[in-house]
């Protein structure tokens, strides 16, 4: 039998630190070890991008700030550049993550190109291009009619499928396909890592994220000055943005020794692999790859029972879910963890297990293969 032919996809998302970067960048790293040529088009090289992938491609948008804006304009430059590079490596798909701009700037570039020239369009969803733009009249629109002119439209959850249907009054099709993570080889050694951070017998209790309003963070605070006992753990922040505007609610809560802050870290997996317990506090969330990417190592979570985490944790079985916006349960189900090493143990083994079987590359990567084949 023939083998199947190789796709040339285009991937445009953010390449800042964030859910929607890690999973475009592992996608198409994943897709090109499959034997497609991957085309990244975006402002910058996405962080976790690797720098001599092979099949793989970072096309730059060159941004000009000309006075004639007020303020630079993303949209234009990046739909010539997806028409140019789409003519030029003769794309089959073009992939963008989050509706707006990318999208948009996608169906742009389409129009740009001849018929028979012109790339499948798949649009994936991870979040606030629904729940948060999705209830801004300025921008319903354009992205309900980004979402109509898509060839495939996916969300990272069924909560945020069914969520993109209610805000938007969109009922087309929507593919759920969860995200996945496949971790990389640590660098260093637990002890190596417990040691940077000064721990001292202590648990390690890791949070990760971009820092944004919806995780938190000042909940996630408040809850680790309630944990009892106080001695009994450190918070490790892996933060994707500055944690600058928290310092002053860290000493005001007086756990300056128990809170750990590591910014903008390439290397997760020497974290992931030494933590006791991961937490997350967040007020909504589509899915929570910062869950996920514990779970595979074993590492299981207490995290708020909003959006998309249920389908990611089974409560009581693979982590533990505390209502939002309760402080002293999350402190109570954090300290009750810490304190039964037993059962976090039977959580952190369920956990990886589930990772393996529901959200690992093997599971994921061939639900968006075969989704390409079908538009194309």
């Amino acid at each position: 039998m023939a083998s199947t032919p190789a796709l040339k996809i285009g991937i445009t998302c953010y390449p800042s630190v964030g859910g929607s970067g890690v999973l475009a960048a592992a996608l198409g790293d994943e897709l090109a070890q499959r034997g497609h040529e991957i085309h990244f088009i975006s402002y910058g090289r996405p962080f976790r991008l690797r720098p001599d992938s092979p099949r793989q491609h970072f096309h730059p948008v060159v941004i000009n700030d000309y006075g004639l804006f007020r303020y630079p304009d993303y949209t234009l430059p990046l739909s010539v550049k997806m028409a140019e590079v789409s003519r030029d490596c003769g794309l089959d798909v073009i992939h963008v993550h989050y509706a707006v701009p990318h999208a948009t700037a996608a169906i742009l570039a389409q129009s740009m190109l001849p018929a028979r020239r012109r790339p499948r369009l798949v649009t994936t969803l991870h979040g606030t291009d629904t729940t948060l733009l999705g209830r801004d009249t300025g921008y319903q629109p354009a992205i309900r009619h980004a979402l109509m002119c898509s060839d495939a439209v996916t969300a990272v959850s069924g909560w945020l499928a069914e969520e993109t249907r209610r805000l938007l009054d969109y009922h087309r099709p929507i593919d759920v396909i969860h995200n996945f993570f496949e971790a990389r080889k640590p660098r260093r050694t637990v002890a190596e890592v417990r040691r940077e951070l000064g721990l001292k017998g202590e648990a390690l209790v890791l949070h990760l994220s971009n820092l944004r309003p919806v995780k938190r963070i000042d909940l996630l605070l408040d809850a680790a000055a309630r944990i009892r006992p106080r001695g009994c753990f450190k918070l490790v922040i892996l933060a994707g943005d500055d944690f600058t505007p928290f310092v002053n609610h860290v000493r005001r809560l007086g756990i300056e020794d128990r809170v750990v802050v590591r910014e903008k870290v390439n290397d997760i997996e020497d974290y992931l692999q030494a933590a006791d317990l991961a937490l997350f506090t967040s007020e909504s969330e589509s899915f929570c790859l910062g869950i996920l990417e514990a779970m595979c190592f074993g590492c299981p979570s207490v995290a708020t029972a909003v959006g998309g985490i249920p389908e990611v944790i089974e409560n009581g079985r693979s982590g533990v879910l505390v209502p939002p916006g309760d402080a002293d349960a999350i402190a109570r189900a954090t300290a009750a963890l810490l304190m039964d090493p037993p059962r976090r143990n039977r959580l952190g083994r369920a956990a990886r297990k589930r990772a393996h079987d529901l959200f690992s590359a093997d599971v994921i990567v061939p639900a968006y293969e075969a989704l390409y084949r079908r538009v194309c």
